[in-house]
C-alpha cells in the first residue's frame, strides 16, 4: 500500500469525517481489503454448504433429533468456550496469520469429511469428531475475523469497511443455502450431494487461504506488549474492558439484549408460523427473510453514511431498542403475515445499522494489541447468552407463546429505560465525538 492508497487523517486523535461515498470508494480501492472481501465472501458461501450438509448428514445417518442436537452442540460449545483463548492468540500472532492457519485447518478437515462421505464410509462418530474439530478451530477464527478490518483500513473508514463485509455475509446467507440445497437434492438417493457440499466448502477455504497468503499488510502487529501466558493475556483483556466505562456499558447492554430478545425471536418465530399463520413453513421463511432483508438494508445504510454524532447515536440506540421491545411484544397480538413481515423488516434495518455502528465503535476505541480479546469477549457473551436465551424461550413457549413475546418485549423495554438512565450512557455518547487517541493507531502507510 502507498500513501495514496491509505491517506492519514490530519489529526491522529480525531480523524476527519469524509463524505460517505468517498470513504466507501477508498476502502474498495485498497488491495488488501479487496483480497479480504474476495476471500471472506468465497469462504462464507462455502460455509453455507457445510451448514446445510452437516445436519442433513446427521439425520441421514441416524434419523435421530437427539443426535442432530449433539452434533450442533459439539460444534457450538467449543467455539464459545475457546473464544477468549482465540482472542488472546489473535492478539499475539496477528489476525491475518490466525485466519490463514484456521482456513488451512478447516480446509483439510472438510476435505477429509468430503472424501469419507463420497466413499460411503461416513458414520456418526466421525461426524461428531468433525463437528468438534470445526468448533474448536472456529473459536480461533471468529475473533481473528472480527479483528482484521481495522488492520487494513483507516479509522474513519471502519464503518464503510464493516458494512461491506457484513453485507456480503448477509448475501451469502441468502444465496448459499439455496445452492447447497440444490446440490444435495440432486443426489437424493445417496449422500453424494452431501459429499460434494463438503468438497465445495473445502475448496472455498483453500481460496480464502490464498488471499491471506498474498496480502501485504503494512500494520505492524504489537507483539512486545503481551503479558506472559494466555491466562494473563485474557485477564488483561477483561480488565481493560472492565475499566473502560463506555465499553463496559455497551457490553452490558448488548448482553442484556441477547439474553432477552434473541432467544424469543429464534424460538418464537417458527412457532408463530407453525401454529398461527396459514402458510406454515412458507410463512416462517418469509418472516426470517424479511428480518434478513432489513438487516441487509441496515448494513447498506451504515456503510454508505457517516458515523453519527454522539447525541444522534444516543437517540438511535434508544430508538432501536425501544422498537425491539415494541415489535417483539406486538407479535403476541398480531398474527397476520404481511404485518409481521413489515415489522420484522423494520426491526432488521435498525438491528443491522446498530450492529455495524457499534461494532465499528468498538474496533475504533480498542487498541490493536487487545482487539482480538475485546471482540472475543463480546462474541463470547453473545454466543453463550443466546444459548441460555433459547433454552428459556423454549420453556416459556411450551407454557404460552403470547407470554413469551410479551415478557421478552417488556424486558427489552426495561433494559432500554435502565440503559438511558445510566451514567455510562453519557460516557458512551461523549466518546463518539471525543475519542481517546491512545485507543487507536492508524495502519502504517
Amino acid at each position: 500500500m502507498t500513501t495514496t492508497d491509505l491517506p492519514t487523517p490530519q489529526d491522529p486523535g480525531i480523524p476527519t469525517a469524509p463524505p460517505s461515498g468517498q470513504s466507501l470508494r477508498r476502502v474498495l480501492s485498497l488491495r488488501d481489503f479487496r483480497l479480504l472481501l474476495g476471500g471472506a465472501s468465497t469462504s462464507l458461501l462455502g460455509d453455507q454448504f457445510a451448514l446445510i450438509a452437516t445436519p442433513w448428514l446427521a439425520l441421514q445417518l441416524s434419523d435421530d433429533p437427539l443426535a442432530l442436537g449433539l452434533v450442533l452442540a459439539l460444534e457450538g460449545f467449543p467455539r464459545a468456550i475457546l473464544m477468549l483463548i482465540g482472542g488472546a492468540v489473535t492478539d499475539r500472532i496477528s489476525p491475518r496469520r490466525v485466519m490463514l492457519i484456521s482456513d488451512i485447518a478447516r480446509g483439510i478437515l472438510t476435505a477429509a469429511m468430503a472424501a469419507i462421505v463420497l466413499v460411503g464410509a461416513a458414520q456418526m462418530w466421525i461426524l461428531y469428531g468433525f463437528a468438534l474439530g470445526f468448533g474448536l478451530i472456529a473459536g480461533f477464527a471468529i475473533p481473528a475475523g472480527n479483528s482484521i478490518v481495522p488492520m487494513l483500513v483507516r479509522r474513519d473508514d471502519l464503518q464503510a469497511g464493516n458494512g461491506v463485509i457484513m453485507g456480503v455475509t448477509q448475501l451469502t446467507g441468502f444465496v448459499g443455502p439455496t445452492l447447497a440445497g440444490a446440490v444435495i437434492a440432486s443426489y437424493s438417493s445417496s449422500n453424494r450431494g452431501v459429499g460434494l457440499a463438503f468438497a465445495i466448502d473445502a475448496a472455498t477455504f483453500a481460496a480464502s487461504a490464498v488471499t491471506f497468503i498474498v496480502m501485504r499488510p503494512t500494520h505492524t502487529h504489537p507483539m512486545t506488549t503481551q503479558p506472559d501466558g494466555l491466562g494473563a493475556s485474557i485477564r488483561e483483556g477483561i480488565n481493560r474492558l472492565r475499566d473502560d466505562d463506555a465499553m463496559r456499558f455497551v457490553f452490558c447492554v448488548l448482553a442484556a439484549v441477547n439474553l432477552f430478545a434473541v432467544g424469543p425471536l429464534l424460538v418464537g418465530i417458527p412457532l408463530l408460523a407453525h401454529h398461527r399463520l396459514a402458510a406454515g413453513a412458507m410463512a416462517f421463511g418469509v418472516l426470517m427473510g424479511a428480518f434478513a432483508v432489513g438487516n441487509l438494508a441496515g448494513y447498506a445504510l451504515a456503510a454508505a453514511t457517516r458515523p453519527p454524532s454522539g447525541r444522534t447515536m444516543g437517540a438511535i440506540v434508544v430508538g432501536v431498542l425501544t422498537c425491539y421491545g415494541v415489535v417483539i411484544a406486538s407479535l403476541s397480538v398480531v398474527a397476520q403475515l404481511g404485518i409481521d413481515a413489515v415489522l420484522l423488516t423494520g426491526l432488521g434495518a435498525g438491528n443491522g445499522y446498530l450492529a455495524i455502528t457499534l461494532f465499528t465503535w468498538i474496533q475504533a476505541r480498542t487498541p490493536h494489541e487487545i482487539l482480538g480479546r475485546t471482540v472475543s469477549l463480546i462474541t463470547f457473551s453473545s454466543l453463550g447468552l443466546v444459548s441460555v436465551s433459547q433454552a428459556a424461550a423454549g420453556a416459556v413457549s411450551r407454557w404460552n407463546l403470547d407470554a413469551l413475546f410479551a415478557l421478552s418485549g417488556c424486558l427489552v423495554l426495561a433494559t432500554t429505560a435502565w440503559a438511558a438512565a445510566q451514567p455510562g450512557f453519557g460516557t458512551f455518547t461523549a466518546s463518539l465525538t471525543q475519542p481517546d487517541p491512545a485507543h487507536h493507531k492508524e495502519p502504517n502507510t
